[in-house]
């Protein structure tokens, strides 16, 4: 595992990227304030040293004798280097099924902690299935999807655990909605790229949750489903199914909580987009729906890449000025007498996660106090070693809480109680 006597807390591998340039001015924040140390890895001296300039400069402080190592993907002695010197490994190099598993073989050899932002659900699961018992062997934690998505659904469900602790909690809603400042803003071309490169992997997928050999959960309050576009009261917006994996590392966390015995029950999730009105929403249904048929064949998937390659956005100044909400809706039972007494979950709990923007800002906090929690409050984690998703490994920790301290907030906005017939 992990040892303290390793030269650095946190590694961040992949900081001349687009989202790594923002997690080397978060992390620069974050260790003054817990006292940790840091260096940036990559694979060009010049790009790097780039990057601890320009920080310098816009932070108005100096990183510029920040430790530097180098490190590539191709090369396996540099990685292994890499990894025998830091604590907790912050991988930012995507697309994570062309780059990810080099890196992950490095830290199971040399006992470092692994977190990454991959979203490409056949790159997450094919590590839990090729790496789960090596990991918890050695007491390594290789946990994916660690930044706003898709920690921010699962911080709900976290929160919604909590609330329902008395009764019984059945399901989860999630509904995101992104507010753009005057200038607009957008994806950048790599989050693109692993979105896409996801779409086009869903039969390998399917070859892989073979393997595993574990049944689907049946939950036994299934949650209505919302039509392709349909308005929302809670989150007062227009919405549309989300087609992110969010719903799959949910199910993947809720098989773990029900093996840990955590629950007691399985839980239904479903998650949507919100937009400001029919017509901008009806838009992304069709644009989602069609990308994601194109890019099931070869041809459709590289010409896919071809037209979103060029794309750079968004800029700072459109980041500092966007915001996100997740509306939160919980589902489920006041109390045991009212699960078992044959009648509909009759609790809802309406709650909302507010923060900066979500895929670069708000991602590298949450990316970095997911390392600060394996760092300081390790004791509470459930596990110590495993290929996890980030609720199986954060649930019962201070994460909430560490995320609430950096500006990102859960607030309940109401309770209700349906009375029994």
């Amino acid at each position: 595992m992990a040892s303290s006597s390793m030269k650095y807390d946190m590694v961040v591998f992949g900081a001349t990227g687009f989202t790594g340039q923002f997690l080397v001015d978060e992390i620069s924040r974050v260790a003054e304030e817990e006292k940790l140390t840091w260096a940036i890895s990559g694979r060009n001296m010049a790009k790097l040293q780039k990057v601890l300039c320009d920080a310098s400069s816009r932070l108005g402080k100096n990183l510029e004798e920040t430790p530097i190592i180098i490190a590539d993907v191709n090369n396996k002695s540099s990685l292994e280097n890499m990894a025998s010197q830091a604590r907790v490994i912050l991988n930012v190099s995507g697309p994570y099924t062309t780059y990810g598993e080099p890196v992950i073989r490095a830290c199971l050899e040399k006992g470092s902690h692994h977190l990454d932002l991959s979203r490409e659900q056949i790159f997450l699961e094919k590590m839990q299935l090729l790496y789960h018992d090596k990991a918890k062997e050695n007491n390594v934690l290789i946990i994916g999807a660690s930044g706003f998505g898709c920690l921010g659904s699962e911080a709900g469900v976290m929160f919604m655990q909590d609330k329902f602790t008395e009764g019984m909690l059945t399901g989860v809603e999630v509904f995101l909605n992104v507010e753009f400042g005057p200038l607009g803003g957008g994806l950048n071309h790599s989050t693109f790229e692993s979105l896409l490169t996801s779409w086009g992997q869903s039969r390998e997928l399917q070859d892989i949750r073979k393997a595993f050999l574990q049944p689907a959960i049946e939950e036994d309050y299934k949650l209505p489903k919302g039509s392709c576009v349909f308005y929302n009261e809670d989150s007062k917006k227009w919405c549309t199914p989300s087609v992110s994996v969010d719903k799959a590392i949910v199910e993947r966390t809720t098989q773990d909580h029900l093996k840990t015995g955590i629950m007691k029950n399985p839980i239904d999730f479903l998650m949507y987009f919100c937009q400001p009105n029919l017509l901008f929403a009806f838009g992304l249904f069709m644009v989602t729906s069609i990308f994601q048929f194109i890019c099931k064949f070869s041809i459709g998937l590289w010409l896919s890449l071809k037209i979103f390659k060029n794309i750079q956005g968004p800029t700072r100044t459109q980041c500092k000025e966007t915001t996100f909400t997740l509306t939160y809706v919980g589902h489920g039972f006041d109390s045991p007498e009212s699960a078992n007494a044959g009648i509909k979950p009759n609790r809802k709990v309406v709650a909302r996660m507010t923060g900066p923007e979500p895929f670069y800002i708000t991602t590298s906090v949450i990316l970095v106090q997911c390392g600060v929690i394996i760092l300081k409050d390790g004791e509470k984690m459930h596990h110590k070693g495993g290929v996890l998703t980030t609720g199986a490994a954060f649930y019962g920790t201070d994460i909430l809480q560490q995320l609430d301290k950096n500006g990102i907030k859960i607030t309940t906005i109401s309770e209700t109680v349906t009375p029994k017939p």
